[in-house]
């Protein structure tokens, strides 16, 4: 049984933070990234929930916020930027936990590759609009998931360069992004609520009217996805001023995606219809661009989701890097990720193995040749993920503060109730669309309307997870797993000659 522990303080760390409420809310808001999730996101959720998009949203995000809620109480009592790796370890079991700190790891690098992609794709989509669709005999299309590739490619080592240089820097780049962005894409949403031509409907906003369980489970699991990245803030608690800051920036962005999504998935609506939409795929924000206005204006939601894309690529490689140093200090992978830059204090050398591995994952991607399939592959497994180590995390809030019941049913429901019935939502959404996999096919091809093909990666990432894991039991003998703590925030000091403006 594992005992109940006491809410303690770490002790205040001797390391430089430099990092407030406005830096977290950066991170996490640039993670999720609402202008590439609204532009790409909207048809495939249609896909699934049809005119009941909005609805989704919502009911999608009320176990998200007991997610949120439980990563804030978590947080409040053990700050560490590995978060729910070190949390699942300590109150559930060091398997978990590492199984947690390894799936996130993955499903950042494969977001990254996709995500590195789509920046290539609008690139190419720019291209195209000033009448260059072709370069060295080498078609520009922005359909194809290998131009768009070695293009993406690009982007990924530049915004690899400025998480080197450090978190502070960082978030000074990502305001200016989603300042722009944001402006322009709550112009352009205002914009078709109100000369759209398709009659709004209550409707719209009844889960009920969904077709099937599978489409709503469907759906749900990928709104998980769409509003992943909000726990990014939660990954630079050692460069924060307060660990409290953290949790108040990763429920502000939590909070603010529901607002714009909601409100983007109505203005979608009234301007197209749900055949339309769908068939957009992730070309549908340009598309509503180029509905409502002329050039240069129509081009604006283009340049915005270029904008969206590169801070999310920049923003995952930062919390995906901090991730694998926790691991690396505890011993649970190699001491290489635990390697920080003397000038700028950020994990260097992970940052850039990070990089790296998205780009191979991004080159293997190429095998699926239309963009739309790949982004839509890369979604469904990565959702799947998320719901697995969101789940974890809020069991473990569950499981390491149920004396909570004792204190009174207020404490109670925050502590234990809703991180629990969380939990539950999540396994059980992740357990039903698992078994509709496996039976859906009969036969294997890699298709992202294909259940074994579906099922396989995120299988891979979890029998890869469990061969890690046991490595680091049995040949690093990481003492995570004996105690199942994670080491504390200040167990690898930052370089304290670091500057102030880029220390992290």
């Amino acid at each position: 049984m594992v005992p109940v522990i006491p809410e303690t303080r770490p002790p205040a760390t001797a390391t430089r933070r430099t990092l407030g409420v406005r830096d977290g809310m950066a991170i996490a808001a640039s993670s999720t990234a609402a202008t590439t999730s609204i532009g790409i996101g909207m048809g495939v959720l249609a896909l699934y929930a049809g005119r009941q998009t909005p609805a989704l949203l919502i009911v999608a995000f009320l176990p998200i916020l007991g997610i949120a809620l439980s990563y804030a109480r978590l947080n409040r009592t053990e700050p560490n930027c590995g978060n729910g790796y070190t949390w699942v370890g300590r109150s559930v079991g060091a398997w978990p936990g590492f199984l947690t700190g390894w799936v996130v790891l993955i499903a950042n690098v494969v977001f990254m590759a996709y995500t590195s992609a789509i920046t290539g794709s609008v690139i190419l989509q720019f291209a195209n609009k000033a009448h260059l669709h072709s370069l060295f005999g080498i078609a520009l299309d922005p359909g194809s998931t290998g131009v768009s590739t070695a293009i993406g490619l690009v982007a990924l080592v530049a915004v690899t360069v400025t998480a080197v240089t450090g978190v502070r820097s960082a978030t000074r780049l990502q305001w200016a992004l989603l300042a722009f962005e944001y402006t322009v894409l709550l112009v352009f949403c205002t914009w078709a609520l109100l000369a759209g031509h398709q009659s709004f409907s209550w409707n719209w906003l009844n889960p009920f009217a969904i077709g099937s369980l599978h489409s709503l489970a469907q759906g749900l699991v990928l709104a998980v996805f769409v509003f992943w990245g909000w726990d990014a803030a939660f990954t630079v608690n050692e460069e924060t001023k307060n660990a409290s800051d953290a949790a108040r920036g990763g429920l502000i962005a939590l909070v603010a995606m529901l607002g714009l999504l909601v409100f983007a998935a109505i203005a979608f609506q009234r301007v197209m219809d749900n055949d339309e939409l769908i068939a957009q795929g992730p070309q549908a924000l340009t598309f509503l661009g180029a509905k409502l206005s002329r050039e240069p204006w129509a081009s604006l939601p283009l340049a915005a989701l270029m904008c969206s894309a590169f801070a999310s690529l920049q923003s995952s490689v930062i919390p995906t890097a901090r991730g694998a140093l926790a691991m690396g200090r505890d011993g649970t992978l190699g001491r290489m990720w635990t390697r920080i830059h003397p000038r700028y204090g950020s994990p260097a050398v992970g940052t850039v193995v990070i990089m790296a591995l998205s780009a191979a994952v991004a080159v293997l991607a190429v095998g699926i040749p239309k963009i739309n399939l790949m982004i839509l592959t890369a979604v469904n497994s990565i959702g799947l993920i998320v719901a697995l180590y969101y789940g974890l995390t809020a069991l473990a809030c569950a499981v390491r503060f149920r004396g909570a019941l004792r204190e009174g049913p207020l404490e109670a429901l925050r502590s234990v109730i809703v991180p629990g019935l969380s939990a539950l939502i999540l396994f059980g959404l992740g357990g039903y669309l698992a078994y509709q996999y496996a039976t859906m096919s009969d036969h294997f091809q890699a298709a992202p309307d294909n259940g074994w093909f579906m099922l396989l990666i995120p299988s891979l990432f979890i029998a890869t997870g469990l061969i890690a894991a046991a490595v680091a039991k049995w040949r690093r003998r990481s003492p995570y797993f004996t105690t199942g703590r994670g080491t504390d925030a200040d167990a690898i000091a930052l370089p304290m000659d670091a500057p102030a403006q880029d220390a992290t």
